[in-house]
């Protein structure tokens, strides 16, 4: 989405929304460092001032993070997941675990309805990544490819909440996760994960939704 000049009644307002559209559309991904002020500033048609105000407005509400002297970064998707992320801050790691399995399980299930052949690749290529991080040993690398196979999970069920809150569970439980591992990966502890993506793949509801649950609810009674 291409930012517009903003001259309006209520320029605040307008400029909070644009922002807002930005981050929620991924234009702007978690993580990424968005446009000084002077810049916005130009492309909007307004005030430092006014740009200042509606940053302030987003940082407030969890979308946007200041960091003094490096700028104004995105650390939340929308106000709801920004919510989410420091309710799952507040919670015992076990609570948010539960609150995962919920979500995979669903996810899964409606990952097997409606999955497109790009889903299908992506998977596929997940997949593959997470067993030879394993294989390895890469602890590291373990974790983020396990995460990123999950996401994809999430975002193939084609629900954009869906796959948000998810997101926010998964960053929060990294740490939590990557202690659970240690610093070297044993063989034992190792939770296939093939079985649950061929069954998504064949769209078979059933069996995605039974084996997500049940390699989540080891992790959940352990």
């Amino acid at each position: 989405m291409a930012l517009q000049s903003t001259r309006k009644s209520a320029l605040v307002d307008q400029v909070i929304e644009q922002l807002r559209q930005q981050i929620s559309d991924g234009e702007w991904g978690l993580g990424s460092r968005i446009p000084t002020e002077s810049e916005l500033a130009e492309l909007l048609g307004v005030g430092r001032n006014t740009i200042r105000e509606g940053v302030r407005a987003l940082a407030h509400a969890g979308l946007l993070e200041i960091r003094q002297g490096a700028g104004t970064f995105v650390v939340g998707r929308s106000e709801v997941t920004a919510a989410v992320r420091r309710r799952i801050a507040a919670s015992p790691a076990s609570d948010a675990m539960e609150v995962r399995r919920g979500l995979e399980v669903e996810a899964a299930r409606l990952a097997a309805h409606r999955r497109d052949e790009a889903d299908i690749t992506r998977l596929r290529i997940l997949l593959a990544e997470r067993e030879a991080t394993h294989e390895v040993g890469d602890t590291e690398a373990f974790v983020a490819a396990d995460i990123a196979l999950h996401q994809a999970v999430a975002e193939a069920s084609h629900n954009k909440l869906l796959a948000e809150l998810y997101s926010e569970l998964a960053e929060s439980l990294r740490d939590t996760v990557r202690a659970g591992l240690g610093p070297v990966l044993a063989e034992e502890p190792h939770i296939d994960h093939s079985v649950a993506i061929e069954a998504i793949i064949a769209g078979d509801a059933d069996l995605a939704a039974a084996e997500t649950a049940a390699y989540l609810r080891l992790l959940v009674d352990d």
